[in-house]
């Protein structure tokens, strides 16, 4: 099928009704795959279109014309014991250094007597399918991958499996463009349906499944579903568990030297921006003289890029350490004695920022130029050092004092104790309010966000935007 392009999403829309009038479900479904993954490649669309009522309603109309077909022959399985309540997380993709893979954990081990059944689309590639089994999860968990089959054919079996499982609740954890998803759960079902916004920073299928929970996990997804996209929502925070406070028989900074430390892997770092990580590492290092440890898989491109700013300002390579995984980067920001993280940027990781104010870790937030969501600054502690220019964060580095780093490695350990902590005595329950955090000196720095904006139409970011397109296309394809 060519997708070809679109007058406006009146005509796609059509589009798919006389698809799904011609019973071609399967080509239905990956038109609107494909269109959002066109909108979430598109630099300019990042954290301005978050969802659209239109496409759901379009992935529930194929949902439902699905079931019809799949209904009548559909045969019940033995019902599940009453006393075993029956858990099902529909994910795109189950990967070990994934957020929402840490959430799903997390409830599973809240509710220990439950069966717990994950059900993959595997549409974003294949699955990383033992990581569960070494992570010593108190229930039973069953973990199911679809086969590889059409689009219409991965919707009759998530359907088929809804329609014998009968959860007792269903959690909706997937990717920005997966349509089947977002289709395979129907109102008729009368399941208990949660769906969990962790997509939360580009146009993402499901934000406005009217009959679904809304869970938002942070603060910024919370105030802007709630006060923006008018969704009737949940605050519930991300949490992580307490593996320690920072050891107090080593101090900050013991050789006079700071050791800084960013995790996230491309997709959070290798991302078109005014301020580039990957230059901006090697003249941080160059000022402190001191370390920096990388946590997160990164391009050979991009560890290049690296390598080569280290050369250029005279760094000696072992200064720079790159991990590609860690179990923990709790653990982690303690075996290597972090003096300060550093969030990621572009794109923010809150549940690693989570994890380093449990740790007793000061953090340096990075104020995006347009996007407080993007930012995560309404999840630090209370006068978190924040950033938007580099010279800002070599600054606070060349300068930051012992006293300093331990004044905030209190408040950022209070903060995960009020906030994050399983402790559910310690922990608040309320959102906290956007005027009560850093948020609060949030501004959109306009000229700067233009001339980023208009250099994202060169030939350059165009052919590179095409051929990322096309690798997807054809991931999708292979698959």
């Amino acid at each position: 099928m060519a997708f070809g392009k679109y007058a406006s999403i009146n005509s796609l829309a059509e589009k798919v009704h006389h698809l799904v009038e011609n019973g071609e479900l399967d080509q239905a479904l990956r038109l609107i795959h494909h269109f959002v993954e066109q909108i979430i490649t598109e630099p300019l669309c990042t954290a301005q279109v978050f969802g659209s009522k239109v496409l759901d309603d379009l992935c529930q109309l194929i949902g439902q014309e699905n079931l019809k077909q799949i209904k009548p022959h559909h045969i019940d399985l033995p019902a599940t014991p009453n006393d075993q309540s029956t858990i099902v997380y529909m994910v795109t993709k189950l990967q070990k250094s994934g957020g929402h893979t840490r959430v799903i954990e997390d409830f599973i081990k809240s509710e220990p007597e439950a069966r717990h059944i994950i059900l993959s689309t595997e549409l974003d590639g294949p699955s990383d399918a033992d990581y569960l089994k070494n992570q010593n999860l108190p229930s039973e968990i069953i973990f199911e991958q679809s086969a590889k089959l059409n689009y219409q054919q991965r919707l009759t079996w998530l359907q088929h499996s809804l329609l014998k499982l009968r959860p007792t609740k269903v959690y909706l954890f997937n990717h920005h463009q997966d349509s089947i998803a977002v289709a395979a759960i129907q109102p008729e079902m009368q399941l208990d349906a949660i769906f969990y916004h962790h997509g939360d920073h580009h146009l993402c299928l499901g934000v406005y499944l009217s009959y679904f929970k809304h869970i938002d996990p942070h603060p910024m997804g919370y105030h802007n579903c709630r006060n923006i996209l008018n969704i009737e929502n949940t605050y519930i925070p991300l949490t992580a568990e307490d593996k320690g406070r920072r050891p107090t028989d080593w101090s900050f900074m013991p050789d006079g030297t700071l050791t800084t430390c960013t995790a996230g892997r491309s997709n959070k770092i290798e991302i078109p921006y005014f301020v580039s990580y990957l230059e901006l590492i090697p003249k941080l290092l160059a000022t402190t003289g001191g370390k920096h440890i990388h946590i997160g898989r990164l391009t050979p491109w991009a560890l290049y890029k690296l390598r080569q700013g280290l050369k250029k300002h005279n760094v000696q390579p072992d200064r720079f350490v790159y991990i590609e995984w860690v179990p923990s980067v709790w653990k982690s920001l303690h075996d290597y004695r972090i003096d300060l993280y550093i969030a990621s940027f572009p794109y923010g990781g809150g549940l690693t920022l989570v994890e380093a104010m449990g740790a007793g870790i000061p953090v340096a937030l990075h104020r995006h130029i347009y996007s407080k969501l993007l930012s995560c600054i309404e999840l630090g502690y209370p006068n978190a050092f924040n950033w938007r220019f580099p010279e800002e964060l070599i600054s606070y580095c060349k300068s930051i004092t012992v006293t300093e780093l331990q004044n905030a490695s209190h408040l950022a350990r209070l903060q995960y104790d009020q906030f994050h902590s399983n402790n559910f005595e310690l922990r608040k329950q309320d959102c906290p309010s956007a005027v009560d955090s850093v948020s609060n000196q949030f501004t959109v720095e306009t000229d700067e966000w233009a001339y980023w904006m208009e250099r994202q139409l060169t030939v350059k970011r165009l052919l590179l935007r095409a051929l990322y397109r096309a690798f997807k296309r054809f991931r999708t394809w292979w698959q």
